[in-house]
């Protein structure tokens, strides 16, 4: 089994560190092992997933209503700080 060593840490994630090893009744050091192995037993998720889901909501919320191109609004903004 290998060692590794966790440098500078703050002060505040090792007390909430040792507060949840005793929650769990481990020692510092098998709640760390407990907290890597679940961290990468998770399946891992597409970066844009979020996104996509919410741009997924959005398509459907607007879905069949009448859409005005950008450059069209564009041209508005810029016509009206123009005058």
């Amino acid at each position: 089994m290998a060692n590794i060593i966790l440098r500078d840490l703050d002060e505040s994630l090792k007390q909430s560190l040792r507060e949840r090893a005793a929650r769990h009744g481990r020692s510092m050091s098998a709640e760390l092992r407990e907290i890597v192995r679940e961290a990468l037993n998770q399946p891992a998720q597409e970066p844009n997933a979020e996104f996509k889901r919410l741009a997924a909501i959005s398509r459907a919320m607007s879905a069949g209503r009448k859409h005005t191109p950008a450059e069209v609004l564009v041209r508005q903004s810029r016509d009206k700080d123009a005058k």
